[in-house]
């Protein structure tokens, strides 16, 4: 894998950030990764999914009132909320509205990588 995200789960890896996240999102990774049009051995998604668990700051939701575009993007949202991270990291920015954001800010992984080369390690959900 290479490009923005795979420079960002090297950070991960390498323990320049911290991910934040609850079962829903280890859910949603899992079931994402393991859809038939993507190439992934089932065992290399296993391996990730136990460092991502093992890995990550286990945060509990705060439940918002606030809809998203698409609802199974709104745990990142909330877990972003309660976590008080320093970005949300997607590649699909339109489905977080500016104005229901919640306050948290939203980049893309590019962004992400910008930011930290500007200001050091930090805390995301992605």
């Amino acid at each position: 894998m290479h490009g923005a995200p795979a420079r960002v789960l090297d950070l991960v890896r390498h323990g320049f950030l911290t991910l934040c996240a609850d079962g829903r999102i280890f859910g949603e990774y899992e079931e994402v990764l393991s859809r038939p049009d993507f190439p992934f051995d089932p065992e290399d998604v296993a391996l990730l999914m136990r460092f991502l668990r093992e890995s990550s700051e286990s945060t509990a939701a705060r439940l918002l009132t606030l809809r998203l575009p698409d609802q199974d993007d709104e745990p990142f949202l909330e877990v972003a909320a309660r976590g008080r991270v320093d970005a949300l990291v997607t590649g699909n920015m339109r489905h977080f509205p500016t104005d229901r954001r919640a306050g948290v800010p939203v980049m893309t992984p590019d962004e992400l990588i910008a930011l930290i080369r500007r200001k050091g390690s930090g805390t995301v959900v992605q």
